[in-house]
């Protein structure tokens, strides 16, 4: 897929949804029901069906049933960011009536979606594979479509892959392989444009993006000339009055005693509320991640995915339906949300009444606790329908907040409206829906904050709102509340290196070692390279410094209360004695003199100023340069805190880490061009520096791994402390998967190196230690601690609170990426032992499986290899290197027949990969002379 087209897609529709200003729906509370500001037509319970964008021909073999499915979508798809753009700015009557009709739109995307999906679903005939393969070019390159049309599509490729990544044939398992690939690349362009959004509501006119392909406004004006809202509005039955209906003030002085708005909870309290469920997949992550976090819900299911009553009116549960029983096992509420989703102000008393009976029926089915609890589809009801839904005994719950996940793409974005509007109500009912990604990754960053800032959670029981004990529950894999999107809204560095100093001593890795960094922040930590100021060697002079420390990193406007800011320097520090007695430490620009340090110097106290005016929750400056004469008024964050996730993000932090104090010299030839103490560095920001377990590096993780390391293998104290106006809070970095599948490709440190990484390991197994438990603790995991120097110079002891149970998949996960961290060290019998681990807390993880495998290769054991690699494909098919792997070790152990099958498959899985002339040519002539070269093994 080209990258290049697909990166304005979510430029597109995430402007579209969100920086045009979806504004949430919030239903008026009501005393006596109305029925909606706009009149909706009998016709409309069944929406029309949406234009068809201008035929175009399609590449040969596509279906015409699969291309006019797939038609029909991009042309719901196309309507919805029409209907949307520019919502904010309407008035209210028409933002309800858009509000109502996104709803039904997106209700019908669904339903094509599902029939794109079910057409597809034959992984046994060859032609539906053929004519897959065709809507793929279509989808990846047809030349008419706009980028953001693309985006359509990314639930199906999704149900593609995950079908066809199973299949039993090469053409499935390529098809499966190629649906992937097309996802990975739609969601890494998704996940840069989560790290760009900011200030989204209202954004639209101030953005000013410039996409490769096209603008945004093209893009739009397109669509706009093919459909208006108006003419949307009317196709789905609404149409705007020019005068709104009266209410309003009456209306809200009983709210709750009919229908339940949760205006009557407590101040900081919400419920959470998910609709249209249930679904196989997405309902069970939810439940998932609700667990995390101790919260509550309430599930409104449509009668439609839980089954069917039989002739005799017998509930009969559908494997769908089972969903529902895991969400009661889970200790949630099931509602009822109608059987078929329809426009029930529209129907008849009896088809309402039919609708909700046959629902109730089926959830009885699940074994549920009686509920009273109803939900009007899209929030359409009258007096009329209410009191029918009311003689069945059944209470209307409506929302106040709505998360608008049914419109808007990108998490990150419905995560920020909600937090928007939960602050300015205080409380609230919250609209979301399980059935589909995006709400699952928006979830956890709602709660987080949520959990942060100090709200409970609230359900229904027996006619009334029960309100959770406090909790603040830290997650128990850490994937929610460690990304880095979760943890910060934006980072931003200054880097700095300086080997060609005008009058100083040269230097020799210092540029390398800073241009690392920066590497490193750009590809493991999330940082957006704008967000980047890089300074080297002429260009870090002392006037550039200070002005991208005192106007680009306190710039209020640029730099916000959510973020994290790194500064980063490599060059010269000096020290220079007051007469008091006192020491004032500097770092040196490219353009000081070697005698007047005041003026040419930037000093200790002027970073200090710089921390202090900075308006980011958290910053950290790492000094690769050695002085003293800091002034640090404390060493150190809380200690023990098993909570420390959602505590830290309320306190701010302001911490220092330099390479040692005065009177001491940087050791600058350290490993791989490096000096020391950033060799050291970027070995801990590897994920060695994760002392307790909890997948996040802390500033004082970072100071307890780096400085007994650098201070056992060089002739320097590194030193670290926080700075005046830090309140305890941590930086910190959130480790990313490990996501490499091992094989001849994968690299590995020199030995040189790699003898430097086992001292330093050495070295930090002497340093830390259990901290001491106190006798009335309870057993569990205990803290670690670390003795280093602080800024002044003096010994401090750095407590690394324990991290929370950890569920056997993220263990395993984490065995397995210590384990790659050992093979690229050399260091085989630990990374097998690492391996292993992982495998049995997950016994099926096919990754760890094929990792394994590859360091019985790389000892020369080709059988045992293969074993380990057949298992891997055995688990997920479609992972290519595994057959590479596996034809490796066969030809090693001289089974060439076995050898030539797996890297059939192999070229058929990956036929761009490097080594496929090669084997191609030993495949097509399996003699000695085309015998392929292996990779080198005993290392």
């Amino acid at each position: 897929m080209k990258r290049a087209r697909w990166q304005t897609a979510i430029h597109g529709v995430a402007i579209a949804a969100l920086a045009a200003g979806l504004a949430a729906c919030q239903p008026e509370p009501t005393a006596t029901a109305t029925a909606p500001a706009v009149e909706v037509p009998a016709s409309a319970a069944s929406a029309p069906a949406a234009v068809a964008p201008p035929v175009v021909a399609a590449p040969v073999g596509i279906p015409a049933a699969l291309q006019a499915r797939a038609d029909a979508l991009l042309a719901a798809h196309r309507q919805m960011i029409v209907l949307m753009t520019g919502e904010r700015a309407l008035e209210a009557a028409e933002k309800r009536a858009v509000s109502a009709v996104g709803q039904q739109l997106f209700h019908e995307m669904q339903e094509r979606q599902q029939a794109l999906i079910a057409q597809a679903a034959d992984m046994t005939d060859p032609a539906a594979v053929a004519g897959l393969n065709a809507l793929l070019d279509r989808i990846e390159s047809e030349p008419s479509w706009f980028d953001a049309d693309r985006l359509a599509f990314k639930e199906f490729l999704s149900e593609l892959s995950t079908r066809y990544s199973q299949a039993q044939s090469l053409s499935g398992l390529k098809l499966g392989r190629r649906a992937s690939e097309d996802l990975a690349v739609l969601a890494e362009i998704e996940q840069a444009y989560d790290r760009e959004l900011k200030d989204v509501f209202g954004r639209f006119a101030q953005r000013g993006i410039e996409p490769k392909r096209e603008k945004w406004a093209d893009y739009v004006a397109k669509l706009q000339g093919l459909y208006t809202r108006e003419q949307i509005l009317k196709d789905f039955g609404a149409i705007v009055p020019y005068t709104q209906p009266p209410g309003g003030a009456k209306e809200k002085e009983s709210a709750d005693a009919r229908e339940i708005f949760g205006t009557s909870l407590p101040a900081k309290t919400v419920v959470l509320t998910f609709d249209d469920g249930p679904h196989a997949k997405h309902t069970d992550e939810i439940l998932e991640i609700l667990k995390r976090y101790d919260a509550p819900a309430i599930f409104f299911q449509l009668g439609r995915n839980l089954g069917k009553l039989d002739a005799q009116g017998k509930a009969q549960l559908s494997a769908t339906g089972a969903a529902a029983k895991r969400v009661l096992a889970a200790g949630h509420v099931l509602a009822n949300h109608s059987f078929s989703h329809g426009m029930m102000a529209k129907m008849t008393d009896d088809a309402v009444r039919v609708e909700a009976s046959e629902t109730e029926a089926l959830l009885d089915a699940t074994g549920r606790p009686q509920s009273t609890l109803f939900r009007f589809p899209y929030g359409a009801r009258n007096e009329a329908k209410l009191s029918t839904v009311e003689a069945l005994k059944l209470r209307s719950m409506m929302w106040t907040v709505d998360s608008m996940d049914w419109a808007d793409p990108v998490p990150k974005s419905i995560a920020d409206r909600v937090l928007a509007e939960v602050d300015k109500a205080k409380r609230g009912v919250i609209l979301f829906h399980d059935i589909q990604g995006r709400t699952v990754q928006a979830l956890p960053t709602v709660l987080d904050q949520l959990v942060a800032d100090g709200y409970r959670f609230a359900t229904w029981r027996d006619g009334k709102f029960v309100v959770s004990a406090s909790k603040k529950v830290a997650p128990d894999d850490g994937v929610a509340a460690t990304s880095g999107d979760t943890l910060y809204r934006e980072s931003h560095a200054l880097v700095i290196g300086i080997d060609k100093y005008a009058k100083w001593p040269g230097l020799h890795h210092a540029v390398p070692d800073a241009k690392a960094m920066e590497q490193l922040l750009v590809t493991r930590f999330g940082f957006k390279a704008e967000n980047i100021t890089a300074l080297y060697d002429d260009q870090a002079t002392r006037a550039n410094i200070l002005r991208a420390l005192n106007e680009k990193l306190t710039d209020g406007k640029r730099v916000k209360r959510d973020d994290r800011v790194l500064v980063f320097f490599a060059g010269h520090g000096s020290t220079r004695k007051l007469a008091s007695g006192r020491d004032v430490g500097y770092i040196v620009p490219v353009d000081a003199t070697l005698d007047n340090l005041p003026s040419d110097a930037i000093s200790m106290p002027q970073l200090q100023e710089v921390a202090e005016a900075l308006s980011a929750k958290h910053v950290l400056f790492l000094v690769d340069a050695c002085y003293s004469g800091l002034g640090l008024t404390r060493g150190g964050a809380a200690q023990g805190n098993r909570n420390f996730l959602t505590d830290n993000a309320r306190r701010i932090g302001r911490q220092m880490l330099t390479a040692g104090g005065a009177d001491q010299q940087v050791a600058d030839d350290g490993p791989g061009g490096h000096s020391v103490f950033t060799w050291t560095m970027l070995q801990a920001l590897s994920g060695k520096a994760d002392l307790n377990g909890d997948n996040v590096i802390t500033g004082t993780e970072l100071a307890a791994y780096v400085a007994p390391a650098v201070s056992a293998i060089a002739r320097q104290t590194p030193a670290f402390g926080s700075l005046p106006g830090s309140e305890g809070g941590e930086f910190v970095f959130a480790l990313p998967v490990e996501r490499e599948g091992l094989s001849g490709d994968s690299l590995q440190l020199d030995a040189a190196a790699s003898q430097v990484n086992k001292r330093i390991d050495q070295a930090n197994e002497q340093a830390v230690h259990a901290a001491a438990v106190p006798k009335t603790a309870k057993a569990g995991p205990a803290a670690v601690e670390v003795v280093v120097k602080n800024l002044e110079g003096a010994d401090t002891k750095l407590t690394m609170p324990a991290a929370a149970p950890l569920t056997p998949r993220v263990a395993a996960q984490r065995a397995n990426d210590r384990g790659l961290q050992l093979y690229r060290e050399r260091r085989y019998d630990e990374a097998e032992a690492a391996f292993t681990e992982a495998l049995k807390l997950q016994p099926r993880f096919a990754l760890a499986a094929n990792n394994l495998g590859f360091v019985y290769f790389k000892r020369g054991k080709p059988v045992e290899a293969a074993r380990w690699f057949e298992q891997a494909i055995d688990m997920d098919g479609s992972r290519a290197l595994a057959y590479l792997n596996l034809g490796d070790a066969y030809l090693q152990a001289g089974n060439d027949a076995k050898a030539l099958a797996a890297y059939t498959t192999f070229v058929g899985l990956a036929p761009k990969h490097a080594r496929v002339a090669a084997l191609q040519a030993w495949i097509a002539t399996p003699d000695a002379a085309h015998r392929p070269s292996l990779p080198p093994t005993n290392s």
